[in-house]
């Protein structure tokens, strides 16, 4: 039998910065870690099954505004960083931290496909003192029952050959003042050894560490930050509804409750959730929950009432036209403003902006859109119907000849005022019109 992998030797390694990186998954999450990871100094190999997006980055070229082409190319010039689509020179490197989508089924339950097959990629090349990280957003107890069982049918001895941790991503993509470095990192350990190890590199590439007890309290915490914002925000999205049916403006409720100093948190309403995080993560626990023979009522009862509010923005716009102009949505063209899930960014997972488009359409609706930072709305296995569409310029012109504009996403590359000056009516459902001082009498909150 082989003896057990040095710890101490590897905790020097990582001092060093003679402790190679492999991140597998180069998309909003893996690829800014990767990037932070060059900037301390480490040798990092980014590996994604995307050849296009490889070929990308290895030409020094972004798929997101999140992060820029100046910083690829600096970490291209470094000679510490490469990409690659070949998952067999896993093994080459003494990290391998994993970061790729976990979504819902149809059924809305957890699809870990990709979660598996990173893991029996790396099970294939598995060797003695490696750490291999989870990150992934997934239910707690996913480390140890599912990618554990993987790694350890090669025969190694996890907690003294190889090492396992999870360390849940923070990501907030077009947050200009938090980036991955500044972001502090929960992790935790499969074992002290491991928690150890994971500890010390990312200790080596953020300013904070949070270690905790276990894999699944880490994964446990991913869960709660998220499910406290989806009920949070279903929470004043009910308020907004009730306040509207009582001719009071919910967004000046939330502005004056904000001033209390002490026991409030302000979360704003909107035409529903978007984002990788709030519209899924939630249902990985309510999953979860149904083995314990536990209803998470407070989380279902949140995915309710946000899936529900594109509809009420629909109803709403729809309500609006016929009293403004006595038409129906089936003869109304319908400008939406911005595709994107939420301001400056241009990530379009799980967007209710998608949503809005698709219902106005079965209500036979003639649909454009307009986002600044989406000029090509890309193919999508749930948006398959809307992929090709292209952005249209904002004129005097294109904003008059349409019955309504619809603001869905408030990024700030847009001039209000011009639109309301020129549309005939604007369904604002982020309070932006009131934010800059553009509000007028055919400007309805939405």
């Amino acid at each position: 039998m082989t003896p057990p992998a040095d710890i101490d030797v590897l905790l020097a390694r990582i001092v060093a910065r003679r402790f190679s990186i492999a991140v597998i998954g180069l998309g909003y999450v893996g690829l800014p870690l990767a990037l932070t990871a060059v900037q301390a100094g480490f040798e990092v190999c980014g590996f994604d099954t995307s050849a296009a997006r490889v070929d990308g980055i290895a030409a020094g070229s972004s798929f997101t505004t999140h992060v820029s082409e100046a910083t690829i190319r600096a970490a291209l010039a470094t000679g510490r960083f490469a990409a690659t689509t070949d998952l067999g020179r896993l093994g080459n490197y003494d990290a391998v931290i994993i970061a790729v989508p976990t979504p819902l089924t149809r059924s809305r339950d957890p699809d870990l496909g990709h979660v598996e097959a990173a893991a029996r990629a790396v099970a294939a090349c598995l060797r003695p003192g490696q750490l291999v990280v989870l990150e992934s957003t997934t239910w707690p107890g996913t480390t140890t029952e599912v990618v554990a069982p993987i790694l350890d049918r090669t025969g190694l001895r996890r907690g003294q050959d190889y090492f396992l941790a999870y360390s849940p991503e923070r990501e907030d993509p077009g947050n200009k003042d938090f980036r991955t470095a500044a972001i502090p990192k929960v992790v935790g350990g499969d074992g002290p050894e491991a928690a150890r190890l994971a500890e010390a590199l990312y200790g080596a590439l953020v300013t904070e560490v949070v270690p905790v007890s276990s894999t699944t309290t880490a994964e446990a915490v991913k869960l709660t930050e998220n499910i406290f914002r989806s009920v949070n925000i279903a929470l004043v999205n009910e308020l907004k509804l009730i306040y509207d049916k009582m001719g009071i403006d919910v967004w000046e409720v939330i502005e004056a409750a904000g001033t209390k100093p002490f026991g409030y948190m302000p979360f704003y309403p909107g035409p529903g959730l978007g984002g990788h995080c709030i519209p899924i993560d939630p249902f990985y626990l309510t999953w979860k929950a149904r083995e314990f023979d536990f209803t998470t009522r407070f989380i279902e009862l949140a995915g309710q009432i946000n899936t529900a509010m594109p509809q009420h923005v629909i109803d709403r716009l729809a309500e609006s036209l016929d009293r403004a102009q006595g038409i129906g949505l089936s003869k109304a063209e319908i400008l939406v403003l911005g595709v994107a899930y939420k301001k400056n960014v241009d990530d379009l997972r799980e967007s209710p902006s998608l949503r809005l488009i698709e219902l106005l359409e079965e209500r036979s609706s003639h649909v454009t859109y307009h986002d600044p930072h989406v000029p090509v709305i890309p193919d999508h296995a749930d948006h398959r119907g809307l992929a090709g569409r292209r952005s249209i310029a904002l004129t005097p012109d294109t904003i008059a000849r349409h019955h309504a504009v619809l603001i869905a996403t408030d990024h700030d590359a847009v001039d209000y005022h011009a639109i309301v000056r020129h549309a005939r009516l604007v369904i604002d459902t982020r309070n932006i019109c009131h934010k800059v001082g553009a509000m007028a009498s055919h400007v309805v909150k939405a």
